[in-house]
């Protein structure tokens, strides 16, 4: 048990944990805005023909 809790309070543990927070925080937006890209992108090459 005491290996778990040293692993815990550990530095890297903790910038490890801020960057799967980060990209689990902006990855489902950035993901969004592409989508919505495409189907703009998609609806503006079918009004032109």
């Amino acid at each position: 048990m005491k290996p778990l809790i040293a692993l815990q309070e550990s530095e890297a543990y903790d910038a490890g944990y801020n960057i799967g927070y980060t990209i689990g925080k902006y990855l489902p937006l950035v993901v969004v805005i592409v989508i919505a890209y495409l189907i703009y992108r998609y609806i503006k090459n079918k009004s032109k023909k």
